[in-house]
């Protein structure tokens, strides 16, 4: 209400997105223009414009999915009849979206609002190129328009990146973004560690417990043929699982969550492709078959039990190989100097160039041609343009510090990782630690997880998180 620009950092389920609904609904009553999300994920969009409509709220959607829509979506904003439109960052890098919606858009919003706001940086956990996209939204709002951003998962070093960038207004004067953060602790949430020699094992370990566990809830695998083999083993033992991953179409997806929803399936075996933004209330427990790289994506992961139940379950079943999985994700995330000149010798400054025939041109895998394309976006080197990629002709030196910081903080998480899962210490003080808790002492314990029981049993080993008794 006071036009200022914000950046909110609250635990999962805290209610972030009840914020700027409630929000939208006071500017409309004002008759201030529609509230504009951008938010990074279909399942993410989803669950908000149902929570919208649930509110009063009436929200809309473009993406990928459902671009039939898209022309009577447009004309219901023209007609100011949407109060909130949620999009995601790569529709502000598409040429026809630039140019048609877009300036309509940042001409009449009455609230902009950035969800999973850690993306916007280099330094976050889950950085997406397109998200640098945003800083063309904001310099195009007339002064006075409210900015808020929301995240769960940002460290000191996010927050700062994120805040510089939220707080540079139109005139290039930097008036400080307001930044609102609380505690990180999840009461609810019990965390444990099980170490077994291979996927054969922690499937039948998962398989012989995955009924005695409350509720429905998520399995997470690194990979998407990992989910699909963890799929079928539990669906042989006579467990109702359903795999959902990047690969799985739009439709399915929304019959997925909804069958978790309605508790009609025990769990979903998902990739991170299930992640930010479900919200289920009731979800029971979390398991990961294998560690995502970084303890701040994983708190973001298990973030989505236990938001309204007592107790949850969060397992965590290492393996021997996430090394190798985390180093092939990390190749894509950072590309060498050679490979990127390999890619800029082949663009045009005229001719756009699709991604497959860039890929086929220069030898490179097509995700890897994206990533490298998202990346240089972001340094202004390469435009999208309706036909492909073009070079903009912008001089381009490799950032090799910038590169090699990023890296170095990715082995720092890696190793972080590595600790959470042989830590004789609070496991949820160890989470919180990470993401710079500002209400964590050095003698904080949640009393919940493994190694908060143990101590109480006098270092006696615990039984495995099999039993799902209540240790407080």
């Amino acid at each position: 209400m006071h036009r200022k620009r914000a950046l909110v950092v609250q635990r999962t389920g805290w209610g972030k997105s009840a914020v700027y609904f409630v929000a939208a609904r006071l500017l409309r009553s004002r008759k201030m223009g529609p509230t504009v999300i951008v938010s990074p994920l279909l399942a993410l969009m989803r669950n908000q414009v149902g929570a919208a409509q649930r509110g009063g709220v009436l929200a809309a959607t473009i993406n990928s999915d459902n671009f039939s829509e898209w022309e009577s979506i447009r004309t219901d904003i023209a007609a100011d009849r949407v109060d909130v439109l949620l999009i995601s960052p790569e529709r502000l890098i598409n040429p026809r979206f630039r140019e048609e919606v877009l300036p309509v858009l940042a001409a009449t919003a009455g609230l902009v609002v950035i969800d999973e706001a850690h993306c916007v940086s280099d330094w976050g956990h889950d950085f997406r190129p397109s998200y640098r996209a945003i800083a063309g939204l904001l310099a195009q709002l007339p002064d006075g328009i409210p900015v808020l951003a929301t995240t769960a998962t940002a460290n000191d070093r996010a927050i700062a990146d994120v805040a510089a960038q939220l707080g540079v207004g139109a005139s290039g004067s930097n008036d400080g973004a307001i930044v609102l953060r609380g505690g990180l602790d999840r009461p609810s949430l019990h965390l444990s560690v099980t170490h077994l020699d291979d996927h054969v094992d922690r499937g039948i370990w998962l398989a012989d417990r995955l009924g005695d566990l409350p509720s429905s809830g998520i399995i997470y695998a690194l990979t998407i043929a990992a989910a699909g083999e963890l799929e079928s083993a539990l669906s042989e033992r006579g467990h109702s699982v359903c795999v959902y991953t990047g690969r799985t179409d739009a439709d399915k997806r929304v019959a997925l969550e909804a069958d978790l929803l309605a508790n009609r399936v025990k769990a979903l075996v998902a990739t991170s492709a299930l992640g930010m933004g479900f919200d289920k209330p009731d979800l029971g427990f979390v398991i990961h078959v294998g560690a995502p790289a970084s303890p701040i994506s994983y708190y973001q992961q298990i973030g989505r039990a236990g938001r309204a139940t007592d107790r949850a379950e969060v397992i965590l079943l290492p393996g021997r190989e996430d090394q190798e999985i985390w180093d092939y994700f990390g190749s894509l995330a950072f590309p060498r100097e050679e490979v990127v000149r390999r890619l800029l010798d082949t663009l045009d400054k005229k001719k756009p160039h699709t991604i497959k025939a860039l890929a086929e041109k220069t030898e490179l895998h097509r995700r890897r041609t994206e990533m490298v394309l998202r990346v240089l976006e972001v340094d202004g080197v390469v435009r999208r343009v309706r036909g492909g990629w073009i070079d903009t002709g912008a001089r381009w030196t490799y950032d090799r510090e910038r590169y090699e910081g990023l890296e170095d903080a990715r082995n720092a998480e890696q190793q972080a990782m590595i600790d959470y899962q042989h830590t004789d210490s609070c496991r949820m003080a160890f989470l919180r630690r990470q993401l710079d808790d500002p209400d964590l002492d050095d003698n904080t314990e949640c009393g919940r997880c493994d190694t908060c029981a143990r101590k109480r049993a006098g270092n006696q080993p615990i039984p495995p998180a099999a039993e799902f008794q209540d240790v407080r």
